[in-house]
This record gives structure tokens, C-alpha cells and sequence, in this order.
């Protein structure tokens, strides 16, 4: 946690990736939220104040081999689609109904991969949307 930009940060670096486009909506629901903040919680609240959208989750594969350990995983497999990203080294199978497993090029791509990469000078220009790396190249957020 130490590591991560305030909540309000990361807010604007997703809403400069998903500007062009125009069915992403950035949310800043969870801040409203108790603390700490569960997955489950947030869509139960996006539910009940949005109830003619249907809501989904994005991951990485390395995320859905822990789904186990999360606050009412059952009910998170049950009643929401997750879109799943593959991940080098974990698994890539479709082990539930609503599960999709995206085609993507695998890449060894991560956040905390971002985050290291800025706090060791690395160049991650390539690997960011041009307004969000514009964003950090502006900041101090990770170096």
C-alpha cells in the first residue's frame, strides 16, 4: 500500500487512459466507501445506484487465482462476468461460467512492474498511454 499514488491520483491516471474511450467510465465511488475497501462492497453499492447497467470486472489471471481469498468470492463467481487477462506463469484456463479469458498477447507487465520500473529510472514511456505517462513524468508519484 505504501507504494501506491493516493486514491486520487491513480483516479486521474485511469480517467487520461480511458478518455478515448467512450464506454470506460472511471469511478470514484469506493472513496465514499468504509474502509477497507472490498470488491464486493463496491458493486453491491453500484448496483443499487445504477441498476439498469450491468457491472463486470477486468483482471489479470494472477488476480483470479486468489479470488478465493476475497471477501464473498462465492457471490462474486455467482452473480458478476469477469473479463480476465492473461498473466506469464498463471493459470489461463476458464474454470467458471462467467469467466472469460481475453486474447492478449502475453506480456510480463504489471503495476507494480510500472511503479518499479519509475522508482529504478527505467523508461516506461513505451508501455503507458502518452497522457498518463505524461501524467508521471510530470510527478514524483513513484520516483
Amino acid at each position: 500500500k505504501s507504494s501506491l499514488a493516493n486514491e486520487y491520483d491513480r483516479l486521474e491516471m485511469v480517467e487520461l487512459a480511458i478518455k478515448d474511450y467512450p464506454n470506460l467510465r472511471a469511478s470514484n465511488i469506493e472513496f465514499t466507501l468504509p474502509k477497507p475497501s472490498y470488491t464486493i462492497d463496491t458493486l453491491i453499492h453500484l448496483n443499487e445506484k445504477f441498476p439498469e447497467h450491468d457491472f463486470a470486472l477486468i483482471m489479470g489471471s494472477d488476480n483470479l487465482d486468489g479470488i478465493s481469498k476475497w471477501k464473498n468470492a462465492d457471490i462474486l463467481m455467482r452473480d458478476y462476468q469477469f473479463y480476465v487477462y492473461p498473466r506469464p506463469g498463471y493459470s489461463q484456463e476458464e474454470n467458471y461460467d462467467n469467466v472469460e479469458i481475453v486474447e492478449a498477447p502475453l506480456m510480463e507487465i504489471s503495476s507494480t512492474f510500472i511503479r518499479n520500473a519509475i522508482k529504478d529510472g527505467k523508461n516506461i514511456k513505451p508501455m503507458l498511454p502518452p497522457k498518463v505517462w505524461e501524467y508521471l513524468d510530470g510527478s514524483n508519484l513513484y520516483g
